[in-house]
């Protein structure tokens, strides 16, 4: 058929294989979703000896990006590489060739998505990147066209699978971080070196991308303040749970200049955008009460809560990784193009344009949070004291404490935790230096932001 939508798939490991055994094995579905049929024409791969799905013709699987791109029957290139070298030049070819691209590519959008979207404008081309924020959950599309008559005001979002299920196997089953993240590497939820997942930069890729979206605002995701789980112990899930909480990894972007998530989320809820146009960028641990939609999310999943002012509240949940939920998301958006729907509302968003909405990204030593800080230290008169007045001087103001014997035997270091009033972290991290330096400070305090 003439009106036959030609597709090049770049990288067939676990999403790739996913994505064309879609396309393949329910070839019938997409057609008559898209009005038109969408044809795997050429799959590159780096060893073609490999065992692949017997559903790929073996004639259409090479090595050789560049015919690839530039096979005038093709019409779409899918970018399942992974990373900002060689998936760039790859997005950046197809451009140039006059192809439409569809990535999962968070890194390459993070970092450069300017120069990626000003290549696609001018070849008049349409770039789609569904998969690249949470796998299965279609949050792209839900702030980009459900929620197209709506000014976002924040969002809150847990975005990584693997911290999330490392932290309710601690929550649930009693683990220490340790044990948790080795089960999540056995269940194959953790790579061997879990740095990006568990320090909070999957997570900052991804928020940048949403940012830019429901904001405008070209953060680069080593400019959004950030902070892992990797000083999370048991204890600190035991002082939480007492104290009505659920610790999660959340990364979120809120309006209004000075309030943390659940001042933003209030704001929101009012149904106003605030007047001082300032975005704040976040991921890091955040305690949320039980009854939040958000500390319910078990597991690996992924989940997002957009606020916007005229809907109100609404939440997006499902599997945020995985081989067809992440194929599910990169053949909607070939469907989209099929249908035509994709190039026009990727004229009409111009993402990552020099068109300005007004927004600014909030220097985060102004956002004000409630603070949860754990300290361990010498039992002894005087040290609550200190550590009170030294908050005092930042005027930082004490909402609980929560205050058990030291756990080892024979007059060892007590824990202590101090819960705050809202206060900036500018003024917070002034108060943890000091009181790090105090001479009764046995360990490096913890602290997380509280969610309300």
């Amino acid at each position: 058929m003439n009106d036959t939508l030609g597709i090049a798939l770049i990288g067939c490991g676990t999403v790739g294989g996913g994505v064309a055994r879609v396309l393949l094995a329910h070839a019938d579905r997409v057609t008559q979703r898209a009005g038109r049929p969408l044809e795997l024409r050429r799959v590159v791969v780096r060893d073609p000896s490999k065992s692949r799905d017997p559903l790929i013709p073996l004639d259409i699987i090479s090595t050789d990006i560049h015919a690839a791109i530039n096979d005038p029957g093709v019409h779409v290139v899918v970018e399942l590489i992974g990373g900002t070298g060689l998936a760039k030049r790859v997005v950046l070819d197809a451009l140039a060739a006059g192809k439409h691209v569809v990535t999962a590519n968070k890194a390459l959008l993070a970092d450069a998505g300017a120069e990626v979207f000003e290549a696609a404008r001018r070849a008049d081309r349409t770039v789609c990147f569904e998969a690249a924020v949470a796998g299965g959950v279609p949050v792209i599309r839900a702030l980009g066209e459900s929620l197209a008559a709506n000014q976002v005001t924040a969002i809150q979002a847990i975005l990584n699978g693997t911290s999330n299920f490392i932290l309710t196997a601690m929550a649930e089953g009693g683990k220490s971080y340790a044990d948790a993240l080795a089960e999540a590497q056995k269940l194959g939820y953790a790579e061997a070196d879990p740095t990006l997942d568990v320090d909070g930069s999957d997570a900052a890729h991804k928020l940048a991308i949403l940012a830019q979206i429901a904001f405008g605002v070209a953060a680069k995701p080593h400019e959004i303040a950030r902070q892992g789980i990797d000083t999370i112990e048991a204890i600190d899930i035991r002082f939480a749970n007492e104290l009505g909480y659920t610790i999660k990894l959340l990364a979120e972007a809120w309006t209004g200049g000075h309030s943390h998530s659940g001042n933003g989320a209030k704001l929101s809820r009012s149904g106003a955008v605030p007047a001082e146009p300032t975005v704040a960028l976040h991921v890091a641990p955040v305690l949320l009460r039980h009854t939040d939609l958000l500390a319910q999310v078990r597991g690996a999943y992924n989940a997002v809560l957009v606020y916007g002012d005229v809907v109100g509240e609404t939440l997006y949940q499902g599997p945020g990784a995985g081989q067809m939920p992440t194929a599910s998301s990169v053949v909607a958006d070939l469907i989209d193009l099929g249908v035509g729907r994709a190039q026009r509302t990727f004229a009409a968003a111009k993402l990552w344009s020099r068109e300005d909405r007004g927004f600014t990204v909030e220097p985060p030593e102004r956002v004000r949070s409630r603070f949860y800080l754990r300290l361990q230290v010498v039992d002894r008169p005087g040290v609550l004291a200190d550590v009170t007045r030294i908050l005092a001087d930042e005027e930082i103001s004490i909402s609980s404490l929560v205050q058990h014997e030291a756990e080892e035997e024979g007059g060892g270091p007590v824990p202590l935790v101090v819960v705050t009033h809202y206060a900036s972290t500018g003024r917070f991290r002034k108060a943890l230096d000091r009181i790090t330096r105090l001479p009764t400070t046995a360990a490096a305090p913890v602290f997380f932001s509280m969610g309300d």
